[in-house]
């Protein structure tokens, strides 16, 4: 079970749909306490719907709009990638080069800020968010990442600023106010290493922001996510809220390397690894091949342990990134041949959902909500 002791909870929360998992004897009362997690048990509830940077397959990612259409579509939490300012705000973009999220490239008056930088080890050039003020990142329009894959999405370009963690959070707040249920959220701090090697450190500023937002505690609607281990670390000596590790399916934690330690992704998810990431974390966010892998034609087989072990040692398993478009599906649920046309992806959805997930995120989280609707009904139908 985990050893974070009474700071731990569980990852996912009782949505929408909850009574439908009552009825279906999927959410036992009580599931989700403190104790329950403590006891090592645990319970199957109505798994969560992640809505990824946003809705991003209907607007562009990172955008304020973006998080209002997910709500609109039922998502339980929305994801905030987090990076710096040069003044020291957070702010929501996927990186902070921001050459392809916004139209920097159409201001001359910061053409002298393009820039080439090493960011985890790989050589970048553009325009970087912690060369700009806040005041002058509020003069830029975000575009669409993907025109290609998502043209439709163009036609907003332009249209909106690039946020602030303090305006997702209250744009959350606001919405489950108005929508009668929680909206909560789920940053991910971006680079912590590189970002503490410029004197730009994210946890205490995050920390902060949270904590004036009333977010403190292990049942606030809050999970912060990282792919590095040492920054999540930090995290749960500062603050009492819920922390994932994002594991990929290939390669290792930026700051393990940066420290010559060896352990990669693959050994984190060993149920040694597992338990140690319980130790400060209440989760993992899963690359979905680490828990439905694929064969040499890249459709999917089995799925791993991956689930069954984290549950053992109290940890819940979030999987990413579900997107609708044939390229990023796997081959056994693509239709057709023209890669950015739409397939199988309630196929997909469903059979992530089967691996006892509990959650999941999605581009499009309209297809996730009812995804989770049809598994839920179908596992009530089962049960009695």
């Amino acid at each position: 079970m985990s050893t974070r002791g009474s700071r731990s909870t569980r990852l996912h929360v009782i949505g929408p749909l909850a009574g439908l998992a009552l009825a279906a004897g999927l959410v036992p009362l009580g599931a989700g306490s403190a104790e329950a997690h403590d006891r090592g048990s645990h319970h199957q509830a109505a798994p969560v719907v992640i809505a990824h940077r946003g809705a991003s397959g209907y607007r562009p990612e990172h955008t304020l709009e973006a998080y209002r259409v997910a709500i609109r579509q039922g998502a339980d939490f929305i994801e905030p990638d987090l990076v710096p300012t040069k003044d020291g705000v957070l702010v929501a973009r996927h990186e902070n080069e921001i050459s392809t999220t916004t139209d920097v490239a159409q201001h001359p008056e910061f053409a002298a800020r393009r820039a080439t930088k090493t960011i985890d080890g790989v050589t970048v050039t553009g325009w970087f968010t912690e060369d700009f003020t806040l005041r002058e990142l509020k003069t830029l329009r975000a575009k669409e990442r993907l025109p290609q894959v998502r043209p439709g999405n163009t036609a907003y370009d332009g249209r909106f600023q690039v946020p602030t963690l303090e305006e997702v959070l209250d744009l959350a707040q606001r919405a489950s106010r108005r929508e009668g249920r929680t909206i909560s959220v789920y940053p991910e701090t971006k680079h912590p290493t590189y970002f503490d090697s410029i004197d730009l450190s994210l946890e205490e500023p995050l920390v902060r922001t949270l904590n004036r937002h009333g977010l403190r505690g292990p049942k606030a609607p809050v999970i912060v996510q990282s792919f590095e281990t040492g920054n999540l670390r930090d995290l749960s000596r500062l603050t009492r809220v819920r922390l994932a590790q994002l594991v990929d399916a290939a390669g290792a934690p930026y700051d393990l390397r940066a420290a010559g330690d060896p352990r990669t992704y693959a050994d984190l998810v060993t149920p040694r690894g597992l338990r140690e990431i319980a130790r400060y974390a209440d989760g993992i966010g899963a690359e979905k091949k680490v828990v439905l892998p694929r064969d040499a034609d890249g459709a999917t087989g089995a799925p791993s342990s991956v689930v069954r072990d984290a549950h053992r040692v109290g940890l819940d398993v979030h999987v990413w990134t579900v997107r609708a478009e044939n390229q990023f599906l796997p081959t056994n649920f693509r239709r057709g041949t023209d890669p950015n046309a739409h397939g199988d992806v309630r196929g997909e959805l469903l059979a992530l959902l089967d691996t006892g997930v509990d959650g999941i995120f999605s581009d499009f989280p309209d297809e996730a909500v009812q995804a989770r609707k049809a598994w839920l009904r179908d596992r009530y139908r089962r049960a009695g």
